[in-house]
């Protein structure tokens, strides 16, 4: 794998967004990787580097890893997000890309589709759900209904709140909680997740619940059947956070989508099964998008961008 190296580009309302970037310049469509809330890439662990030369790109959501938080906190919402993925491409000089989403990252993916549809070459849908992921979290709505009233508080007393998360996230306690609640932990080795709960740790806790309860109020659903790109969906048959009955209706809404469900795996997929994960990502690249898109895929300042 090349070595990485790392720019911003400057989003529509001012804000930097930091992203790294990876392999080589060619004829395989290059991809972007779109993450879960909280993550700033340790999911994508193992498919970076079993990707090859493939060039991709990696942007930091805003207030997440190196991109600093927006000057307006209501900036972060979804179509925010989905906006900030093309300046990225722009900056890059890609015109189109392979977006590959985890989590919360399928609804970036899949809103990026909407509003610039002429900028995504196919789409990989990992462990997530395409609208009101929370009415569906753990088997129930309560985290939603329970939200509102979780962000007030956390608005009283923020500060309070920081502390703690810092304190009491990035410890092997907290890794020890969530091999109980969902990952899983005969799968996972604690290298691979403690990365999260780090960077989870480093996020103002007010800007993670605004995000989350604009993803909680976000849908795509009436977008699905319009998709006419390559997709990929891959769901873990014990996903406690988005149950793969959402991956498999959403397969089943968007015409020739691909399903992938791994019964035994949970919402961390990728780093519990990364082989398969990754060969299945790897031959749905080459069958579906690489063999039929043949025009051009990166930006030059002497040629034309194809529209």
């Amino acid at each position: 794998m090349s070595a990485a190296s790392w720019g911003y580009a400057v989003a529509a309302d001012g804000s930097p967004v930091f992203y790294e970037s990876w392999g080589e310049r060619g004829a395989e469509s290059p991809v972007l990787l779109c993450d879960g809330i909280g993550c700033d890439g340790y999911v994508w662990r193992y498919l970076r580097s079993d990707l090859g030369r493939r060039f991709t790109l990696h942007p930091h959501y805003r207030g997440h890893g190196r991109t600093q938080a927006p000057k307006d906190p209501e900036r972060v919402t979804i179509a925010d997000l989905a906006d900030d993925v093309a300046c990225v491409l722009d900056d890059a000089l890609v015109d189109r890309a392979v977006l590959i989403g985890h989590s919360m990252g399928v609804q970036v993916a899949l809103e990026t589709y909407r509003r610039h549809p002429g900028r995504v070459a196919g789409l990989v849908l990992v462990c997530g759900a395409p609208s009101h992921p929370l009415r569906t979290f753990k088997g129930s709505a309560t985290l939603e209904e329970l939200l509102p009233t979780i962000q007030k508080w956390i608005g009283r007393v923020p500060g309070v709140v920081n502390r703690l998360t810092r304190a009491l996230l990035p410890t092997r306690l907290a890794y020890e909680v969530a091999s109980r609640l969902e990952i899983r932990r005969e799968l996972v080795e604690p290298a691979d997740f403690m990365p999260y709960l780090e960077g989870l740790a480093r996020i103002d806790t007010r800007l993670f619940i605004a995000m989350l309860s604009s993803a909680g109020q976000h849908s795509a659903d009436d977008l699905l059947p319009a998709v006419a790109v390559p997709t990929l969906v891959v769901a873990g048959g014990r996903d406690g956070f988005t149950p793969p009955d959402r991956s498999r209706a959403m397969a089943e809404a968007i015409p020739g989508a691909e399903l992938l469900e791994i019964p035994n795996a949970s919402h961390t997929a990728p780093i519990e099964r990364p082989h398969l994960v990754d060969w299945t990502v790897r031959d749905f690249l080459a069958r579906r998008v690489d063999q039929v898109d043949s025009g051009p895929v990166l930006r030059d300042n002497n040629v034309p961008v194809r529209e």
